[in-house]
């Protein structure tokens, strides 16, 4: 999710993606194997291919990376192909639009291509695969943006049996004659086992103006019965969006994600609202890995999100108290690391730290690129830690699909004495 103002600058990368091995030769992270796991992960690495061979469409590239990514989390074939063909039917005809035509407008990625994968990890299961797409890609304004991801989101209510009145009660929001960006709707499906996705839809604030956002979570969280929810809320930024659970959810959510500009550890765990949530010594923790924070001898801030800002989610479930019931806090972790090899190395890092296994996501890298992992920054573009009442802590990684673009390294480690204010 590019949810920043941070430098996205990008380079075209050569036709050659890398070299059999690459990703396993990286120095730091070998292969590893979890004691008691049934399996280990695949070794680090596949068979080159070309990056963009000839004729090859958006399309065709998300939905290999679908397959191999279903595949390293364990679904079984049959739901792997239905997945693949559920998200080349979401992407419409941006999924036939060839990859050496330059990318149209998105604020998705940093590429500007109109989707991302991530991994959801919780202990002892395997993790949940989603991936986070915009319909609407390639339509000719924003506006028409909209009206196409709302299509596509109404036909799949009527493909899956849900029903969409929570969304329709914040179309004249949501959805004005004349938007402003930076994105109309986006959706989200959680593959899960058996075929039929979870779906998420995501929407923006600012649709009637950066100054009116505010309002307008406001009157949204009011509609469905949250009346008390926006006095919640801690001090944030600006409202990034609102985001809605539609369909077969146990308890569906109604969240709203804010940035925080500047964020250090010592702030982060005072931005959650949600009783029984994480602790502070978990927040802090969690910042300081997934952030690379390694503060000196008296340095209490230490780094500061100051190059992308971090983000907090606040997930809604009963509108009674007017409380959160989940709290989430997203690192963008490619700003702040030099490689995606160091990025790894936090996500694991993390993963350990909770007991989760590894596996799934060291055989995911491979199955989205051959590069060599120090060859770039963003392929793991957010670290996230979630929390959500009656149900066990959760790490997410969110993993580029990099179809346009590969972002270059770091020149150097990020500095916490750079970035104190």
């Amino acid at each position: 999710m590019d949810h920043g103002s941070a430098d996205a600058t990008v380079v075209r990368p050569t036709a050659d993606a890398g070299s059999p091995g690459s990703l396993g030769s990286r120095r730091g992270v070998p292969p590893r194997r979890r004691s008691g796991a049934a399996e280990g992960p695949a070794p680090l690495s596949r068979p080159a291919e070309p990056r963009t061979p000839a004729g090859e469409t958006l399309g065709g590239h998300a939905a290999r990376q679908a397959l191999r990514l279903c595949e390293a989390v364990g679904l079984d074939g049959a739901d792997s192909a239905a997945y693949a063909r559920i998200l080349l039917e979401a992407m419409g005809p941006a999924a036939a639009r060839p990859l050496d035509l330059p990318p149209a407008a998105s604020s998705l990625a940093d590429d500007r291509s109109p989707l991302e994968f991530s991994l959801s990890f919780v202990p002892d299961a395997a993790p949940t695969l989603r991936v986070l797409l915009e319909p609407g890609y390639g339509a000719g304004s924003l506006a028409e943006n909209g009206r196409t991801g709302l299509r596509v989101i109404r036909a799949m209510a009527r493909r899956w049996g849900f029903d969409t009145h929570r969304l329709d009660a914040w179309e004249d929001l949501f959805f004005p004659p004349d938007p402003e960006g930076p994105l109309a709707l986006w959706c989200a499906l959680e593959l899960l086992p058996g075929g039929v996705p979870r779906v998420k839809v995501y929407v923006n604030p600012a649709a009637s103006g950066q100054e009116r956002s505010a309002a307008t979570v406001r009157e949204a969280l009011h509609r469905l019965g949250h009346r008390k929810a926006f006095t919640a809320l801690p001090p944030g930024d600006r409202h990034l969006f609102l985001a809605l659970d539609l369909g077969d959810w146990q308890e569906p959510r109604v969240k709203v994600y804010l940035a925080h500009e500047g964020l250090s550890a010592a702030q982060a765990p005072g931005l959650s609202r949600t009783e029984g949530g994480p602790g502070r010594t978990e927040v802090t923790r969690f910042f300081r890995t997934a952030a690379g924070d390694t503060p000196g001898a008296g340095d209490l801030d230490g780094v500061r999100l100051d190059r992308r800002p971090g983000i907090s989610c606040h997930a809604f479930t009963e509108t009674r108290t007017g409380r959160p019931t989940g709290f989430t806090l997203h690192v963008p972790v490619r700003d702040y690391a030099r490689h995606d090899g160091e990025a790894l190395d936090r996500a694991l890092a993390l993963l350990d730290g909770q007991g989760m296994d590894p596996g799934p996501l060291l055989r995911a890298l491979p199955a989205l690129t051959s590069r060599p992992l120090h060859e770039g920054v963003g392929l793991i573009a957010y670290l996230a830690l979630v929390h959500q009442e009656g149900r066990p802590p959760r790490v997410t990684a969110y993993l580029s699909s990099e179809a346009y673009a590969v972002r270059p390294p770091a020149d150097a480690p990020y500095s916490s004495a750079s970035s104190r204010r």
